[in-house]
C-alpha cells in the first residue's frame, strides 16, 4: 500500500482519483492547491504525487520546485496544457510522468504504479550496493572498487565485510562475526578473525579507518554521515 498526494483544485477530479487509487489499494491526502501540498509535504512522506498545474496561489510547476528542493518524491503532472513545451518544462523540473486532462483513471492508475514500480526497483538496486566516497561495494557482483579501481579480496574477506557493511553502525562481537561469517562449526580462535580484519584494511587502504576495533567487544563498520 502506498501513500499518496493528490492536488487538484477540482474537488471532483480529486474525488475521482482517490476512488481508483483507494481501490488499487492505496492511501489518498487530498490538497486543494499548490501552497497546501508543499506543507502536507514538510509534515509527512508520500510515496507518490499527483499534481495539476493550473491552480490558484501556487501552480503546479512551481509547487513541484519547491518540493524538488528537499524532497525526492516522484510526481505526475496533470494538465489541460497538452503542448510539447508544457511536458518539457515538467520534465526539466524533475517530474516522473505529464499526464493530459482529460485523461482516463484507469491509464492514470497504471501510471502511477508503474512510477511505484520504477522506483522500488531503484531502491533496490541501491541497496545492493554501498558506495561511502571512492569505495563502491557491489554485493551482487561480488566485488569492490575503490576510485575505480577493483580491489582483489579473499572470499572471506568479501563475506567479513559485506556482513559488516550490512550491520553499519552496530557493535558486533568476535563471536557474532565468527559465528555468521565462518559458521558455527568454525573451530579456530580469534586471532582467526583478527587475522582477517588486518588483511581486510590492508585491502581498504584510506577507508581502513572505516573498521573501528572495539576494545574488549570485536569491530564496529563506521561511516561519517
Amino acid at each position: 500500500m502506498s501513500k499518496l498526494l493528490v492536488v487538484d483544485d477540482e474537488f471532483r477530479i480529486r474525488e475521482l482519483i482517490k476512488k481508483y487509487a483507494v481501490f488499487e489499494g492505496h492511501t489518498v491526502t487530498e490538497a486543494g492547491n499548490g501552497l497546501d501540498a508543499v506543507g502536507f509535504c514538510e509534515c509527512a512522506d508520500f510515496d507518490l504525487i499527483i499534481m495539476d498545474i493550473m491552480m490558484p496561489d501556487l501552480n503546479g510547476y512551481e509547487a513541484a520546485k519547491r518540493i524538488r528542493e528537499n524532497h525526492s518524491t516522484p510526481i505526475i503532472m496533470l494538465s489541460a496544457l497538452g503542448e510539447e513545451y508544457d511536458k518539457i518544462k515538467g520534465f526539466e523540473i524533475g517530474v516522473d510522468d505529464y499526464v493530459v486532462k482529460p485523461f482516463s483513471p484507469k491509464e492514470l492508475m497504471m501510471r502511477v504504479n508503474a512510477v511505484l514500480k520504477r522506483v522500488k526497483t531503484e531502491e533496490k538496486v541501491k541497496e545492493d550496493k554501498f558506495i561511502y566516497k571512492g569505495l563502491c561495494v557491489d554485493f551482487l557482483a561480488r566485488t569492490v572498487t575503490i576510485d575505480g579501481e577493483r580491489v582483489d579480496m579473499t572470499p572471506k574477506e568479501y563475506d567479513l565485510l559485506f556482513f559488516m557493511i550490512r550491520n553499519k553502525g552496530l557493535a558486533l562481537t568476535r563471536e557474532t562475526l565468527i559465528n555468521k561469517v565462518w559458521g558455527y562449526d568454525f573451530y579456530g580462535d580469534d586471532r582467526t578473525l583478527d587475522t582477517h580484519i588486518k588483511l581486510l584494511r590492508k585491502s581498504l587502504k584510506e577507508y581502513a579507518t572505516l573498521i573501528v576495533t572495539l576494545r574488549g567487544v570485536g569491530y564496529r563498520f563506521e561511516t561519517e554521515e
